[in-house]
C-alpha cells in the first residue's frame, strides 16, 4: 500500500469518478483506475461499485475512507511544514550562548530573529560554555556559541573572536604590575561559575599555567556569576579576573581597576556543531544573526573583541 494509491482512492472517492479523480491529481484516467485496482488486489476486497456513472464506496471502501484520509493529511501536512521550515516559515531554531554572550552581543538576539522571522520558534540556551558543549554533543541544542578551550571532540568548531582576560583589583598596589600565575595563585581571588569550577574555560586556562609552576589556584569566594564577582572586588573582598568586554559593561562597578597579566590571557569565542551536522535552516539562520551582532558590536566604540572570521567563513561552516 503506498501513498499514491490512497491519494487515488481518496480522490476516486471524493469525486466519485476515476476522470474526476484524475484532474485533482493531475494524472491519466488509466493511472488512476490502475493504482486503485493494485491497491484492492493488496487489500483482496473492491473499494467501489458503478451505479450509473458514479463510483460508489462498497463496504471495505467505507472502512478504510477515513484511515486513508488521514494518511493523505498526515503527509501532505508534513510536506507543508517541511516546506515552511526550509522557508524559514515555520520550524524551531536551537541554539547555546555563553554565560557571557551580552557582553558580545548587545543586541537581544531573539527578538532580532523573530523580528526577521515571526513564525520560527526559538529556543536560546544561555549557560556555561561547558554545558553548552555538552547539550550540542547529546543533540538538545544544533549549535552554540561558547568559549574556548573545550572539549571539542565530536564537534566542528569556528573560532570567531577572542577577548582578552584581565585581573581586577580594587587595590591599586596589586595592579602596578601585570601579575604572573605566581602572584595570582597567591592572591585572594573571587572567582565566577563556581557550578563549573574544573570545566568553565578561563577557570582551565589558569589551572594549567598553575600545574606548570607546580601550584593551583584557590579561590576564597567563588560565585555564580561575573557580576558578583566584579562587586564583590569593588567591595574590597578579594581580587578576580574579567573578560575587557565586561569593563565596558553596565555591570562593571566604579573604583576597579584592570591590568593585563604577565602572560596575557584570552576568551576566544566559537561557534560551535556536533561534527559534520547539517543545521536546519532556522539554527544557521540563528548562527549568521548571532555573528552579525557580534561584528556590530565590537567594531563600535564599546567593542574590546579581535574578530578573526568574516561571513565566508561562517558560510563555510555552516554548509
Amino acid at each position: 500500500m503506498t501513498l499514491a494509491q490512497l491519494e487515488a482512492f481518496v480522490a476516486a472517492a471524493t469525486g466519485q469518478t476515476f476522470t474526476a479523480a484524475a484532474v485533482e491529481l493531475g494524472m491519466s484516467q488509466p493511472a488512476v483506475s490502475d493504482l486503485i485496482r493494485r491497491l484492492e488486489g493488496e487489500l483482496g476486497a473492491p473499494l467501489f461499485s458503478r451505479s450509473g456513472r458514479a463510483l460508489v464506496l462498497t463496504a471495505a471502501g467505507e472502512e478504510l475512507l477515513p484511515y486513508a484520509e488521514q494518511t493523505v493529511n498526515a503527509a501532505r501536512q508534513g510536506t507543508e511544514a517541511v516546506s515552511a521550515l526550509l522557508s524559514l516559515g515555520g520550524g524551531t531554531a536551537t541554539f547555546g550562548l555563553l554565560r557571557n554572550a551580552e557582553f558580545y552581543i548587545r543586541q537581544d538576539l531573539a527578538k532580532r530573529f523573530r523580528q526577521k522571522h515571526p513564525n520560527v520558534r526559538i529556543r536560546l540556551v544561555g549557560q556555561n560554555s561547558a554545558e553548552t558543549v555538552s547539550d550540542v554533543v547529546a543533540g538538545y541544542l544544533e549549535a552554540g556559541l561558547v568559549t574556548l578551550p573545550i572539549e571539542d571532540d565530536h564537534l566542528d568548531v569556528l573560532p570567531l573572536a577572542r577577548d582578552e582576560v584581565v585581573y581586577v583589583s580594587a587595590v591599586p598596589d596589586r595592579v602596578q604590575t601585570p601579575p604572573d600565575i605566581d602572584a595570582i595563585c597567591e592572591a585572594p581571588l573571587i572567582l565566577y561559575d563556581a557550578h563549573y569550577a574544573l570545566t568553565d574555560p578561563a577557570r582551565k586556562q589558569l589551572s594549567s599555567r598553575a600545574r606548570l609552576r607546580g601550584k593551583s589556584v584557590s579561590a576564597g569566594i567563588e560565585v555564580e556569576y561575573l557580576s558578583a564577582a566584579l562587586s564583590l572586588a569593588a567591595d574590597g573582598f578579594g581580587d578576580t579576573i574579567a573578560c575587557r568586554a565586561s569593563l565596558e559593561s553596565e555591570v562593571y562597578p566604579l573604583g576597579l581597576h584592570a591590568i593585563s597579566m604577565a602572560e596575557p590571557m584570552f576568551d576566544t569565542l566559537a561557534l560551535i556543531k556536533r561534527h559534520g551536522q547539517l543545521l536546519s535552516p532556522a539554527t544557521k539562520e540563528m548562527a549568521r544573526l548571532a555573528h552579525s551582532a557580534l561584528i556590530d558590536h565590537q567594531t563600535s566604540d564599546h567593542g574590546t573583541a579581535e574578530i578573526l572570521t568574516g561571513a565566508h567563513d561562517i558560510e563555510a561552516f555552516l554548509s
